[in-house]
């Protein structure tokens, strides 16, 4: 970051404005926004896949141990909250997401 030069008004007119610079110091800046694929691994985003992908594997567990009506339940619930939790993790990426 370069320093702010004050000079007064007399010196304005009088004397050249221009002072050479000192060479600012090099640093690193790291951004993960906004073009990265980093960006997108929000933890509030993780956890509501995460738990959506459990009850799925729930539900792939319970049919395969023939506990058919128990698994059609977990059926006709994700059958709605999944596109309910797809569309809301959306809306929340883009709403928090830094352009």
């Amino acid at each position: 970051m370069r320093k702010t030069h004050y000079i007064t008004f007399r010196n304005f007119f009088h004397k050249p404005s221009f002072k050479p610079s000192t060479n600012p110091r090099p640093f690193k800046a790291y951004s993960f926004v906004p073009f990265s694929p980093l960006a997108m691994l929000d933890p509030t985003i993780l956890t509501i896949g995460g738990i959506v992908l459990g009850i799925a594997f729930i539900e792939q567990i319970l049919e395969r141990l023939g506990v058919i009506d128990l698994a059609d339940q977990f059926e006709k619930v994700m059958r709605f909250i999944l596109p309910v939790t797809f569309y809301g993790a959306l809306f929340y990426f883009f709403a928090t997401f830094m352009f």
